[in-house]
C-alpha cells in the first residue's frame, strides 16, 4: 500500500511541511535581519549561525537517551509549541524595539534546544509510523517536503523581509509550528516504548549509543562523511549570505530566489531518489550522488553579477540534488540497521557528531571571512565539502551495491552488505 493512503503518515507529512516551510523562511529572514538592521559583521554572522545548532553539541547525547525512554509524538508536539512561544517572544521584542544582537542570539539559542529534541524524536518516530518496509518511500516523501521548503521558504522569507519586514516574517514561522503541533496531535499511531533491562544510568546509555555508531563500519563511514560535509557547509553559509548581499549587492528578494534554487534541486533529487536507488543500489547511490555533485561548490567563489550569478545558482542546485539523494539513502540505511530500542540514542549520537560540529564550522567561517576574505573562505569550504566523500570511498561501502534485504536491525553482519553488481 502506498503511504499516500496511510492517514497517519499524511498527517505526519503535513506537520513536517508546515514546520519546515516556516523554518526555512527564518533561515533567510533572521540572517538578513542581522546583516541589515543590526549591521552584523562576518564574525557575528558566524556566531548567529552557530547559535542555531550548538545545542546539539551541548544536550544532543542526553536528549537521545531521554527520547528512548518515552513516546516520540508527545515530544514533537511539546517542541513545536515551545518554538512557537519563543518566536512570539522574539517578535514582541522587535515590535517594542528591545532586541539587539545579543537578544537575537539568546532567543536563537533557546529555540535551538527545542529543535534538538524535535529532530532526534522526528527521525526516531518515522519507523513507527511507516514500518521498516516503507522507510525509503517515507524518507523520500519527507525529503521532497524538505526540498519544497528550501524552495518556498527562502523565497517567501526574502520577499516578506523586503515587503513587510523581518518581524512579520518571523511571525509566520510561529504559526507554522502551531499548525504542526495540531496535526501531530491528530495522529493515532500506537507507539511502543522499548522495555528497559533494569535501571541503567544515562551515562551508560549514552556510551552505548556512541559506541554503536563509532564501531559499526557503515555508521562510522556515513557519519564521518556527513560530519565533514556539515562542518564546511556551516563554514560556507555565513559567507554565502555576505557574498550575495555585500559582494554582489543583491536585494532581499533576489537573495531569497537564489537561495531557493537549492529547493528545485532537492525536489528533483527526492522525486528521482527511488529510481536512482533501484538503478544503482541503495548503498552505491549514496556515495555516487555525493561524488558527482558536491565538488561543483568550487565554482561559487567565482560568482559575480550578471551571468556570473549562474556560478552560484548551478552549484547550489546540483549540491541540493545530490545531498537529498544521499540523505534519503543514508537515513533509510541507518533506520533499517538500528535496533528499535536504540533509535533515539543512535540518532542522537549521529546528530551530536554531524550537527554538533556545525557551530564550529560557522565560527570558523566567520573568522576566515575576516582573515582571508569572503571568496577565500568559500574556496576553503568547497574543498572541505568535497573531501567528505573520502570517508565513503575509502570504506568497504565503495564495493557494495545494497544491504541484504533480510538482515535484521542491529545485526553486525549487515555492515558487510551485499556486493553484487548490476
Amino acid at each position: 500500500m502506498s503511504l499516500l493512503r496511510h492517514p497517519d503518515f499524511r498527517l505526519f507529512w503535513a506537520a513536517q511541511t508546515a514546520s519546515t516551510v516556516g523554518g526555512n523562511m527564518s533561515r533567510v529572514a533572521i540572517p538578513l535581519l542581522a546583516a541589515t538592521a543590526l549591521a552584523a559583521t562576518p564574525f557575528q554572522m558566524g556566531l548567529l549561525q552557530a547559535a542555531q545548532t550548538i545545542a546539539f553539541l551541548l544536550v544532543g547525547l542526553p536528549a537521545g537517551s531521554l527520547i528512548d525512554r518515552m513516546r516520540r509524538r508527545p515530544v514533537l508536539i511539546v517542541c513545536d509549541l515551545l518554538r512557537a512561544l519563543f518566536l512570539l517572544v522574539l517578535v514582541a521584542g522587535f515590535a517594542l524595539d528591545w532586541v539587539d544582537f545579543t537578544g537575537l542570539m539568546a532567543v536563537t539559542l533557546v529555540i535551538g534546544f527545542a529543535t534538538v529534541f524535535y529532530e532526534i524524536a522526528y527521525q526516531s518516530y518515522i519507523p513507527a509510523v511507516v514500518g521498516r518496509e516503507h522507510l525509503v518511500e517515507g524518507n523520500a516523501k519527507l525529503e521532497s517536503t524538505n526540498a519544497v521548503a528550501r524552495l518556498a521558504g527562502p523565497t517567501l522569507g526574502g520577499s516578506l523581509v523586503q515587503l513587510v519586514g523581518a518581524t512579520f516574517t518571523v511571525t509566520a514561522q510561529t504559526f507554522s509550528h502551531l499548525t504542526s503541533a495540531v496535526l501531530l496531535a491528530r495522529m493515532r499511531t500506537v507507539e511502543e516504548v522499548a522495555p528497559r533491562s533494569g535501571e541503567r544510568r544515562m551515562a551508560a546509555e549514552i556510551k552505548d549509543g556512541l559506541l554503536f555508531v563509532v564501531r559499526h563500519p557503515v555508521f562510522r563511514a556515513v557519519t564521518g562523511s556527513a560530519a565533514t560535509y556539515n562542518f564546511f557547509y556551516a563554514l560556507m553559509l555565513p559567507l554565502v549570505m555576505l557574498l550575495l548581499v555585500d559582494g554582489m549587492g543583491l536585494s532581499g528578494t533576489t537573495v531569497g530566489v537564489l537561495m531557493a534554487v537549492s529547493g528545485l534541486g532537492g525536489i528533483l533529487g527526492a522525486s528521482l531518489s527511488g529510481r536512482l536507488t533501484a538503478r544503482f543500489g541503495q548503498v552505491r547511490v549514496m556515495w555516487l550522488s555525493y561524488l558527482v555533485t558536491v565538488p561543483t561548490t568550487l565554482l561559487i567563489p567565482l560568482a559575480h553579477g550578471g551571468w556570473g550569478i549562474l556560478l552560484f545558482a548551478v552549484p547550489w542546485f546540483a549540491v541540493s540534488f545530490g545531498m537529498v539523494v544521499y540523505n534519503v539513502s543514508q537515513v533509510s540505511i541507518r533506520q533499517a540497521l538500528c535496533p528499535p530500542g536504540m533509535l533515539g540514542r543512535m540518532n542522537a549520537s549521529v546528530r551530536f557528531i554531524v550537527w554538533g560540529i556545525l557551530p564550529l564550522g560557522s565560527l570558523t567561517g566567520g573568522a576566515l571571512g575576516e582573515w582571508i576574505g569572503i571568496r577565500g573562505g568559500l574556496l576553503v569550504a568547497g574543498l572541505g565539502m568535497s573531501a567528505g566523500v573520502l570517508w565513503l570511498l575509502l570504506s568497504h561501502l565503495v564495493r557494495v551495491r545494497d544491504l541484504p534485504a533480510d538482515e535484521p536491525p542491529g545485526s553486525d553482519t549487515a555492515a558487510t552488505a551485499s556486493e553484487t553488481s548490476k
